[in-house]
């Protein structure tokens, strides 16, 4: 699991250095300052996220279910959260703005950190070295 949540990591991480500065250089002046700021929130969650994927690899070899609960939880979540505030975020350059109900995805992407970080803090209380 520990070579997965490495894979895993690598691959959000790539694509958050990658999304933000699409965000700093392509964006500007094409959406407002509003939707700049959910773009830059997006994207720190989205790197936050893929620290502490990085950190839960470190974990991993203990054979600990709450890190197995952690990793789907943190990488559900940053493609719910992070996701949908990208979306939300462009959705009038791309033609999506009959899709409201992206909104109320992302509360289900900031539960699914949360979820994670409980499943961190139950690995950490169950690990004995």
């Amino acid at each position: 699991m520990n070579k997965q949540i490495i894979l895993i990591a690598s691959f959000f991480g790539l694509t958050a250095v990658i999304l933000g500065a699409f965000g700093a250089h392509g964006l500007e002046g094409k959406i407002s300052d509003y939707h700049l700021e959910t773009w830059k929130t997006a994207n720190q969650y989205h790197f936050y996220h893929t620290f502490a994927l990085l950190f839960l690899s470190t974990f991993s070899r203990a054979k600990n279910s709450s890190i197995r609960v952690s990793f789907i939880a943190f990488t559900i979540g940053m493609l719910l959260f992070s996701g949908s505030l990208y979306l939300l975020s462009v959705r009038s350059l791309i033609g999506l703005e009959g899709f409201g109900w992206l909104g109320p995805v992302t509360p289900l992407g900031g539960l699914c950190f949360m979820v994670g970080w409980i499943g961190l803090f139950v690995a950490a209380v169950r690990n004995r070295s």
